[in-house]
């Protein structure tokens, strides 16, 4: 295959799965990954796509934000694997905010029946979830509830959690990095999560790690805001490495 025939599948493949990597594309086309990194590169410089950590992105899609279903098939034995080692960083008693996130959601339908924690959430999924549990003391805060997410934005929402002091917040991000911090594509949900981050003492980011080195449009934190980041082995030693220099501890699942 010549260098623009892969080039142009490689395209077709960004847009249609809305981002690949280098070792899969090497894998696929049977080259090295430096080959792989100069047809990204090209794809580039011609404007098709962006480049990522590990990948690309096509372009235009800095602000795209994947709807539920697809969040939820989305790297879904490395989410439940993140959300199994989150439960050991739950306090036995108290209170902790869960972020709208697929990964949270996941953590949340985890929670063993004898579980007597408060939990405060903006997300209609995880307070569907938790509204049976035997345990739970839930409280539902409120908002304008954005149809892709399923999640409560806006000034009823921002102002709830003005009001709380938590001992941990379960956080979610579509993108996050060391320089780029953590962002979310839309500038209403990032405001939530702020307000969700300054509502607790603990911050723990439950991530997988085909979101680190994407950015998107709203930022809403550094990563040095984050107490713990949970994860999958996908993320690099290099990169945990650089990741906890800036203080934030790394568990990679």
């Amino acid at each position: 295959m010549y260098a623009p025939e892969r080039q142009q599948e490689i395209l077709r493949l960004a847009r249609d799965g809305g981002r690949v990597d280098v070792l899969s594309l090497a894998e696929e086309f049977q080259v090295t990954a430096e080959t792989i990194r100069r047809d990204l590169k090209a794809l580039d410089r011609a404007g098709l796509v962006r480049r990522v950590h590990g990948g690309a992105i096509p372009a235009g899609r800095l602000d795209f934000e994947p709807d539920l279903a697809e969040r939820e098939s989305t790297a879904a034995d490395e989410k439940d694997r993140i959300a199994r080692a989150a439960l050991a960083e739950l306090p036995a008693e108290g209170s902790v905010v869960m972020d709208a996130g697929s990964t949270v959601a996941r953590l949340a339908a985890a929670l063993p029946p004898e579980s007597g924690l408060t939990v405060v959430t903006h997300s209609l999924p995880i307070a569907a979830r938790l509204a049976d549990h035997p345990g739970i003391q839930l409280h539902l805060v409120g908002g304008r509830v954005r149809t892709r997410t399923r999640a409560a934005v806006d000034a009823w929402a921002l102002r709830a959690y003005g009001e709380i002091r938590a001992d941990v917040v379960l956080l979610a991000a579509n993108g996050f990095s060391v320089a780029s911090g953590l962002t979310t594509p839309d500038l209403a949900e990032a405001a939530v999560k702020r307000a969700a981050v300054a509502a607790a003492r603990r911050v723990v980011l439950l991530a997988d790690s085909g979101k680190h080195g994407q950015e998107h449009f709203a930022r809403f934190g550094d990563l040095a805001d984050v107490d713990l980041l949970i994860t999958d082995t996908g993320l690099g030693d290099e990169d945990a490495a650089a990741i906890e220099a800036g203080g934030t501890e790394v568990i990679r699942a």
